[in-house]
C-alpha cells in the first residue's frame, strides 16, 4: 500500500498551464513566482507533516476499497468518536498556519464529504447528475485534491436580480451539446485557488424561476482552458522578510475573481444543470453547509487560541501582565477562547445520525457562526488595546539591525523584563502581522463576512432554532393560571397583594 500525498507531490500537480494574472501580467509558473512560492510551500508542507510516520494515524485514513491513505478531511464519520479524530486531524493541521490558511484542503473536503452523505437529494434531481456527483468525490477523495471554490456571484447592481445583470457578468451556461455545457462570465471569492488543483463553481445565493442559465455546478481542474484567474494584491510579495512578516510572508492563501472565457464542462462533471432550487439544495438540504462551515469553526478555534496566546504574549513584552485591568482582559480573552472550542464540542457532542452518517447540530452550528464573526474583530481590538503604542514605533525592517549603529539603539529602546530586545521585535513584528497589517485587515473582513453577511448567519440560526420548544415553555407557564381563577381564589399564593381577603 503507498503512503499518501506528499508536499512534493503537489506543488508538481500545480505546474499545469493555469492562467494567473497579477500585476498585469500572466505567470508562467505559481510555484516560483514570488507573490505565491511561499504560501504554496506552506499548502504543500499540509502534505508533508500527513505523510510523517508518527502522523499517519492522527491524519489519515484508508477509504474503504483504496489502497492509499488520504487525509481525514474526505472521511465520512459514523459516529461521534469518529467525528472528534477527524476533528482533531483539522486542527493540527490548521495549527501549522495558526489557523491563517481559511481554504486549507479540509475546507472543499468537508463540503463535498457533507454533499455526498446527502446524495439522495441528487438522486431526486436525476440520476446522471448523482452519478456525476459520487464518482468526482471518488476522484477527488482518492487522488486528496486540494479544492477550492467560487459560490457567490460579483457585486454589481445590488437592487437587481441575478439575471438580470450586465451580461457576462455572472457566469451561467451559454451552449450545451453532446459533450457538456459552455459557462461564460465570472465567479468570486476563489480563496486558495492558486494553490488548488481543482475549482467547484456553485451558487449559494439564492436563485429564482428564469434565471436557470445561472443554477449550475460543476468541478474543473485549474489548468482547465478559458479558466481565467485575476489575483488580488499579494501580501507575500510585498512582505520584506519573514522576521518582519512571519504570517502574511508564508499564508498568504490569496482572494481572486475567476472568469470563465466559454469554458466548456464534461457532463460527467456537472452536478446541477438548470435547477434554481437545487442549487440552495447542494448546499443546505444535504448536510454539505454544515460540514464546511463546522470545518471553518473548527479552524477558527485554533486561530482564536493563537491570538489569546499573542495577547498574554504582548503583555509580557510591554511588563503589564499583573496589572489588575489586564489580567481581567485577558481572563476575558481566555473564556471567550473557551467558548470557541466549547460550541464545536456542542455540535460534535449534540449531532445527530443521517443515515448511516454522523453529522454535527446544525443550529449549534450556525449559532456558532453567528457569535464568532462578532467575536473576532473584538478580539482584535482587545489586542489593540492591550498593546497600546508597542506596535507602532518598530524597526522599520530586519536590515535596521545590520547597521551597527542602528542596532544599538534598537537594542537600547526595545527592552522587555522578560525578552531580549531582539526577541521583543521579532514578538511585535508578528503580533502587527497578525492584527495591524494589510494582511491582518483582510482577516478580520474574511471572519466576518466568509459566512456571508450577518443577516445571512442570523437568518441560519433563526430558521434552524427550536422555536416550538422555546414558545412551549411560555405556553406552559402561561397555562397553569389564568384570570378566572385568580378572581374566585384571592387568597391563594400568586394573588394580589391588594386583593381583598
Amino acid at each position: 500500500m503507498t503512503t499518501c500525498k506528499i508536499g512534493a507531490d503537489h506543488i508538481k500537480s500545480l505546474r499545469d498551464d493555469r492562467n494567473v494574472y497579477i500585476d498585469g501580467q500572466k505567470v508562467a509558473d505559481v510555484t516560483v513566482h514570488p507573490a505565491f512560492r511561499n504560501s504554496i510551500k506552506s499548502a504543500a508542507a499540509l502534505y508533508d507533516f500527513q505523510a510523517q510516520p508518527q502522523n499517519l494515524e492522527l491524519m489519515t485514513f484508508v477509504p474503504d476499497g483504496a489502497n492509499r491513505r488520504v487525509s481525514r478531511a474526505w472521511q465520512m464519520p459514523r459516529n461521534h468518536a469518529e467525528m472528534v479524530l477527524r476533528r482533531n486531524a483539522l486542527q493540527a493541521w490548521a495549527a501549522l498556519s495558526c489557523g491563517y490558511l481559511g481554504r486549507s484542503p479540509d475546507h472543499l473536503a468537508s463540503a463535498l464529504v457533507g454533499q455526498r452523505m446527502g446524495i439522495e437529494i441528487f438522486e431526486k434531481h436525476g440520476a446522471e447528475r448523482a452519478k456525476a456527483l459520487r464518482n468526482y468525490f471518488e476522484e477527488a477523495r482518492r487522488n486528496d485534491y486540494f479544492l477550492t471554490y467560487v459560490i457567490i456571484n460579483p457585486q454589481a447592481e445590488r437592487a437587481k436580480d441575478w439575471g438580470d445583470q450586465a451580461e457576462e457578468l455572472v457566469a451561467r451556461i451559454v451552449d450545451e451539446d453532446s459533450g457538456g455545457v459552455t459557462i461564460r462570465g465570472a465567479k468570486m471569492l476563489g480563496t486558495s485557488a492558486i494553490m488548488a488543483n481543482e475549482i467547484l463553481v456553485a451558487n449559494l445565493q439564492p436563485l429564482k424561476p428564469g434565471e436557470e442559465d445561472l443554477a449550475f455546478s460543476c468541478a474543473l481542474p485549474m489548468g482547465t482552458k478559458g479558466l481565467r484567474v485575476l489575483s488580488r494584491k499579494s501580501f507575500e510579495a510585498a512582505a520584506v522578510s519573514v522576521f518582519d512578516n512571519p504570517i502574511s510572508s508564508r499564508f498568504d492563501e490569496n482572494d481572486a475573481l475567476i472568469y470563465f472565457d466559454d469554458v466548456k464542462v464534461p457532463w460527467e462533471r456537472l452536478f446541477v444543470f438548470r435547477d434554481t432550487d437545487m442549487c440552495r439544495a447542494q448546499f443546505h438540504d444535504t448536510p454539505g453547509h454544515a460540514y464546511q462551515n463546522y470545518q471553518a469553526q473548527i479552524r477558527l478555534s485554533v486561530k482564536i487560541r493563537f491570538l489569546v496566546g499573542l495577547a498574554h504574549g504582548l503583555t509580557e513584552a510591554i511588563g503589564t501582565t499583573n496589572i489588575p485591568s489586564v489580567r481581567e482582559q485577558l481572563g476575558i480573552l481566555a473564556a471567550q477562547s473557551a467558548m470557541v472550542d466549547g460550541m464545536l464540542a456542542g455540535m460534535e457532542a449534540e449531532g445527530a445520525m443521517r443515515g448511516e452518517w454522523y453529522v454535527p447540530n446544525k443550529h449549534y452550528m450556525y449559532a456558532a457562526q453567528v457569535l464568532t464573526q462578532d467575536l473576532y474583530p473584538r478580539v482584535v481590538n482587545s489586542l489593540r488595546d492591550l498593546s497600546g503604542g508597542a506596535l507602532i514605533m518598530l524597526p522599520s525592517s530586519i536590515h535596521d539591525f545590520s547597521d551597527p549603529a542602528l542596532a544599538k539603539i534598537i537594542r537600547t529602546t526595545q527592552r522587555s523584563t522578560t525578552m531580549t530586545p531582539e526577541a521583543k521585535v521579532k514578538f511585535l513584528k508578528a503580533a502587527w502581522d497578525a492584527i495591524g497589517s494589510e494582511f491582518g485587515s483582510r482577516h478580520t473582513q474574511y471572519e466576518m463576512f466568509y459566512a456571508g453577511a450577518r443577516f445571512v448567519t442570523s437568518g441560519h440560526s433563526y430558521r434552524t432554532f427550536d422555536w416550538a420548544g422555546a414558545k412551549g415553555l411560555v405556553e406552559g407557564l402561561l397555562a397553569s393560571y389564568d384570570l378566572a381563577d385568580e378572581l374566585e381564589q384571592p387568597g391563594r399564593v400568586g394573588a394580589g397583594a391588594g386583593a381583598p381577603a
